[in-house]
């Protein structure tokens, strides 16, 4: 059976993955999530390529960025991204199913520093990010509430 705090943390998750625009506008799912950690994956459609049909480094990006989010926010506090960076060992290409794991590696109250491995299905690594965000006083729940600003 799930705790409380399982249960508050698949809500938010599942209410990130309803409202981010721009993933849902790149049919991103929310495989799983856990306090500090997230796992999201897509499929590489036709228009996701770039110019050379490898996958535009936006889309890895925003795969990568998305479940740095969902993991960062899973312990209820609002949190924005400071800085992030990612770098492309490899590349994928049409029909790919991406995989992207973020994990937690250190949290204060104030700020969390995240890793994220994209990967495809069969294991091969396209995509490392690191991500450090700042920790608001707000909670995620306010935003979930529809408060139009629930403070800074």
């Amino acid at each position: 059976m799930s705790t409380e705090t399982e249960q508050q943390t698949e809500a938010i998750g599942r209410w990130m993955e309803r409202e981010d625009k721009f993933a849902r506008l790149l049919d991103i799912k929310l495989e799983s999530i856990k306090p500090g950690y997230a796992c999201a994956s897509l499929i590489v459609r036709p228009d996701m390529l770039n110019a050379v049909k490898v996958t535009q480094g936006g889309v890895t990006f925003t795969l990568a960025d998305f479940a740095f989010a969902a993991a960062s926010n899973s312990h209820g506090t609002t949190s924005l991204a400071l800085s992030t960076t990612l770098s492309f060992p490899g590349s994928s290409q049409e029909g790919d199913r991406l995989i992207a794991e973020a994990r937690e590696e250190n949290s204060t109250r104030r700020t969390g520093l995240y890793t994220v491995e994209v990967k495809t299905e069969e294991g091969r690594l396209v995509g490392l990010f690191t991500g450090t965000v700042f920790r608001r006083s707000d909670k995620v729940t306010e935003w979930m509430k529809n408060k139009a600003d629930p403070g800074s």
